[in-house]
């Protein structure tokens, strides 16, 4: 096909096909377009072209870089390198029917003040882990929250009470709040909420590949946390988790929300 076309550099929705192959990584379509013609370091997106892209993924040695290309700013190979620690560090974390919301600046402590929560009985976390079925409305009310460095995060394992307006808009007052709900018929449902108020819903945090108009950093982060929705919420928010514990559990604490709150 690269061989047919007129141009293999041609756009579509202001992206070439080398741009999609190296955001797809599929590296070996991208050097059958190399090699058909196509321009590694066509400035395509805020900056970004296909080969600058691909130093920050999977396969960096991709293109040869031209002599005097500045690569990757040492800001971005930060970014990059959380990213893949991140990453490993959440690789066994996360299930269907999970909510996870990740919050900037804000203790556990403090989480559990802002939602006006009590500590949940034992007896009843028990009883919710071993059969969370059993009760899916009542089981909305607890959720685990645990610090973390930058922040905390707040979880359910069984359902989408983090990602609800009732706990994301007190708990992102003066912060932050990224959060997904796994939902198994259509995947990751995100919202954002800034400053107590709802920024974004309905979106698909880690899963679309970069482009349109979004900001460098923004395109590089993208491309880094396709197909990892839970590590893309902490690294929006800013937090750097050591491990997988605050997702996978046991939280710090398990709270009770107020009724209603869900």
């Amino acid at each position: 096909m690269a061989r047919r076309v007129d141009d293999v550099d041609a756009e579509f929705d202001d992206r070439t096909a080398l741009w999609v192959a190296v955001c797809a990584h599929r590296p070996d379509n991208a050097r059958v377009l190399a090699a058909a013609g196509a321009d590694p370091w066509r400035p395509m997106m805020a900056g970004w072209s296909p080969g600058r892209l691909a130093l920050a993924g999977p396969a960096p040695d991709l293109f040869p870089i031209p002599a005097g290309h500045p690569g990757l700013t040492s800001a971005e190979a930060a970014t990059v390198a959380e990213a893949r620690r991140l990453i490993a560090a959440l690789e066994e974390a996360g299930e269907d029917y999970m909510g996870v919301a990740c919050v900037a600046g804000v203790t556990a402590a403090e989480a559990a003040r802002r939602l006006a929560a009590r500590p949940a009985d034992g007896a009843d976390v028990e009883a919710v882990l071993a059969d969370p079925w059993a009760d899916p409305d009542g089981n909305l009310g607890i959720v685990g929250v645990t610090d973390v460095p930058g922040g905390c995060v707040v979880i359910q394992p069984w359902g989408y009470a983090p990602s609800t307006p009732e706990v994301m808009l007190p708990l992102s007052v003066e912060a932050v709040c990224y959060s997904v709900f796994a939902n198994p018929k259509s995947g990751g449902q995100g919202a954002v909420s800034r400053d107590g108020v709802m920024e974004d819903s309905d979106t698909s945090p880690g899963g679309g590949a970069p482009g349109g108009h979004l900001p460098a950093e923004e395109i590089l982060v993208e491309y880094l946390y396709q197909g990892e929705a839970v590590p893309y919420c902490c690294a929006a928010a800013g937090l750097r988790l050591p491990d997988a514990r605050a997702v996978a559990g046991p939280p710090d604490l398990w709270l009770r929300l107020p009724e209603g709150d869900r």
